[in-house]
């Protein structure tokens, strides 16, 4: 029986996977299964990524990335409002295109949610295109 002691309750129901072409769906615990995330970060990156934004983001973001996280594993936003939830991505709170660069006091390591949600209020998810999803793509 979910939640005895030690047996953690589960966080939301799984739902069908978005991406157009998967029949059948694949249930999930994100937006995409794990096979069309693959898929769905690859067409992003070849067609809707800036192409400056790929020059700004080489092997040395990379390191940078991965010492940051090393050192701050729990999203920063979330800690904040006092919950424990490990970090998935490090955001740059000054963005790169406003003249800002990768030191760490321009730096928070943020989960999924919190990451999409602080570029949401921004409006610079989808740099002012429609989601691709509700286009049909």
């Amino acid at each position: 029986m979910p939640g005895k002691r030690g047996e953690p309750m589960p966080r939301k129901p799984k739902h069908p996977c978005s991406y157009s072409r998967s029949p059948p769906p694949r249930l999930t615990d994100s937006r995409f299964c794990e096979e069309h995330q693959r898929i769905e970060n690859q067409r992003y990156e070849k067609y809707d990524r800036d192409p400056a934004v790929k020059r700004r983001y080489g092997q040395a973001w990379k390191h940078i990335r991965d010492r940051y996280m090393n050192t701050h594993p729990l999203c920063e936003q979330c800690q904040k409002e006092g919950r424990l939830t490990k970090a998935d991505q490090v955001h740059h709170i000054k963005p790169l295109a406003e003249d800002s660069d990768h030191s760490e006091t321009n730096l928070m390591s943020l989960c999924s949610s919190c990451h999409s949600k602080i570029h949401a209020e921004r409006g610079d998810r989808w740099h002012g295109k429609s989601h691709p999803q509700r286009n049909g793509f």
